[in-house]
């Protein structure tokens, strides 16, 4: 006899531990446990079908159980699952490199391999800060970052992160940063552009989110605002940094978000969809500008010693260099282009004029609902998800807004069924059935 849901999630509560959860409230949450997945569906323990509407994490581009994807991983296997990348090469790797190059908005790029967001933040934040000392330039040792942003969970990227999350704990860990108001904001890039201006001669770069920030609660600017701190940082030679790990691979209607303002950063820093949700890959890239700066006598002062065990994991990017083929012979970003135009004018006709939804924001596929709850502590968001969980979509929200990130060839009817899920959820908790 198999072990049912209930039972399952007393076995992970017993031995597991959530990142972003309080395990004191795990079970009561209505987790749920997933054993297998089929398309853009996740099937859990006792059968029951979600439509993946985050994209587990905003990882999967395709959905699951995708048999070019599944057969790029058995195909390397067959060679070799793991070879260092730290002083050797592999294969895959250099292809996937090779692949990668002429389609990233960087000049002339390198590829520093890492297996998260989080890790290649750390990464650029290093090269930056390298950078300038390995030109003999001082006190060039300074970040800008955004308010509102987030950057991932580790100890730089916290620093440059705005907070939130819970991570005021680790404030006396954090490094001091300079900070500008979200270009989301009324003001634009305008203070942002000030503040380059103002620090040009410390600040070593400026770390962005491109056109959308996503943890943040999905909050959109304009492309010209990017440009502009672009502009700023090329005119008073400060490093841009961009983080495409949630914005990159198609999400807002073109592979990377820097391509719709123009903007080819510095350093730009990969991940998430990379793979195609498959394995755990993310990578920093660096312009020749940057890569060059550490060129040296073997073992000297410049080079970065830095590098990860499973860096340029083969797996990973076998399935990554696959993935990225598939999205053109699918033309999946015309896809992500038409769907989220779509999405958009669904949205505005069922659930924009819902009492209790404030806001909706939204860039090619990337959209976050915000709800106005009328007093704290309604977690309105926590109840709008399960009850579309009730209703066979998988959602996750950021506080009291609700995170739509769907598959990039999500179909017509599927977005109709998300929109259908969500009008159904809104009404019934807003209604007063979860106040």
């Amino acid at each position: 006899m198999t072990a049912s849901a209930d039972e399952w999630v007393e076995r992970d509560g017993a031995v597991v531990w959530h990142g972003f959860t309080q395990m004191a409230a795990w079970a009561t949450n209505r987790p749920l446990i997933i054993e297998r997945g089929e398309g853009h569906e996740l099937i859990d323990v006792d059968g029951n079908r979600y439509l993946d509407a985050i994209s587990s994490l905003w990882v999967t581009t395709l959905g699951h159980h995708i048999p070019e994807l599944d057969q790029a991983v058995r195909d390397q296997l067959d060679r070799v699952a793991h070879t260092t990348m730290l002083g050797n090469g592999n294969r895959v790797v250099v292809e996937l490199a090779e692949a990668l190059a002429p389609r990233v908005p960087v000049d002339r790029p390198h590829f520093l391999f890492a297996s998260d967001g989080a890790a290649a933040i750390e990464q650029a934040l290093r090269i930056a800060f390298q950078f300038w000392t390995n030109q003999g330039v001082e006190g060039r040792t300074g970040y800008l970052g955004f308010g509102g942003a987030y950057h991932g969970d580790t100890i730089g990227a916290l620093a440059v992160g705005d907070g939130g999350f819970g991570t005021t704990v680790y404030d006396p860990l954090r490094f001091p940063v300079v900070r500008a108001p979200s270009l989301a904001g009324p003001d634009g890039a305008a203070p942002a552009v000030a503040a380059i201006e103002a620090h040009r001669d410390t600040l070593a770069a400026v770390v962005v989110e491109p056109l959308v920030q996503g943890a943040a609660g999905m909050y959109v600017h304009e492309p010209d605002a990017l440009e502009a701190v672009a502009d700023a940082c090329r005119a008073h030679d400060v490093l841009l940094i961009a983080d495409e790990v949630a914005t990159g691979f198609g999400r807002t209607g073109t592979l990377f978000a820097c391509e719709q303002a123009g903007v080819r950063p510095d350093l730009m820093c990969i991940g998430k969809g990379i793979t195609g949700g498959y394995l755990p890959l993310s990578a920093t890239v660096a312009s020749h500008r940057v890569f060059e700066a550490f060129l040296g006598p073997d073992l000297s002062e410049l080079t970065l010693y830095h590098g990860h065990s499973y860096s340029g994991n083969a797996l990973g990017a076998a399935v990554a260099l696959r993935h990225l083929e598939l999205l053109e012979e699918r033309d999946v970003i015309a896809n992500v282009r038409a769907r989220g135009e779509e999405l958009g004018k669904l949205l505005d006709a069922s659930v924009a004029g819902l009492p209790g939804v404030a806001e909706i924001r939204r860039r090619g596929l990337m959209t976050g609902i915000e709800l106005a709850p009328p007093s704290d502590g309604l977690r309105w968001g926590r109840l709008v998800t399960a009850a579309c969980i009730d209703r066979g979509v998988l959602i996750r929200p950021l506080g009291d807004v609700i995170v739509l990130m769907p598959p990039l060839d999500v179909t017509s009817d599927e977005l109709q069924r998300i929109v259908d899920a969500l009008h159904g959820a809104i009404t019934e908790v807003c209604s007063g059935a979860g106040g």
